[in-house]
């Protein structure tokens, strides 16, 4: 079974990590949320969400993928976390998945994950950077890195890492559970 580490920062977009969490969880997949402190996370909108553990507890870990959930200024707080840019630069090293959404793939740009690479952001967030090519695709896949635009499509970004992580057929079967027209 795939495992996959969800860091969850203050500000962090409570639609985008619960939906990203909520869905990973459907697919059967080992979802292990993480917070940059101990206790309570309070999202961007003052939903309170609690961690499994914290991230110096979870560095440990062994992660197929690393998924950013975005918004402001969680998003930042990645950024400027030297665990988190470590623990990204390691998960790619090692040929696993990394993935964003949001304002969150400024911080795999800070990584150096997304150079040569085409990705997407909530708008302005890749907007100047050199060797991205920037898409406003709502998902967008290059090797073993995901990024989508925002809470809009976080959805469609959950399916898109499912399928990654544990293919098409339990994506369909994930998709189609949640009556999606």
């Amino acid at each position: 079974m795939p495992k996959v580490l969800v860091p969850l920062a203050e500000g962090c977009e409570e639609l985008e990590a619960v939906t990203i969490i909520d869905l990973l969880r459907r697919a059967g997949i080992d979802v292990v949320t993480a917070g940059l402190k101990p206790g309570l996370v309070k999202a961007s909108r003052g939903v309170q969400l609690m961690p499994d553990t914290t991230l110096d507890a979870a560095l440990d870990g062994h992660y197929d993928m690393v998924v950013l959930p975005g918004g402001m200024p969680g998003a930042a707080h990645l950024k400027a976390d030297a665990r988190i840019i470590g623990l990204l630069k390691k998960t790619a090293a090692a040929g696993h998945y990394t993935a964003a959404i949001c304002a969150a793939p400024m911080v795999l740009a800070e990584a150096g994950l997304l150079q040569g690479k085409q990705a997407t952001s909530y708008p302005g967030f890749l907007d100047g950077l050199p060797g991205v090519a920037v898409s406003t695709a709502a998902v967008v896949q290059d090797g073993k890195v995901l990024t989508s635009r925002g809470p809009g499509t976080a959805m469609d970004f959950a399916l898109a890492l499912i399928e990654a992580l544990a293919g098409r057929e339990v994506r369909q079967q994930v998709e189609n559970a949640l009556v999606r027209t």
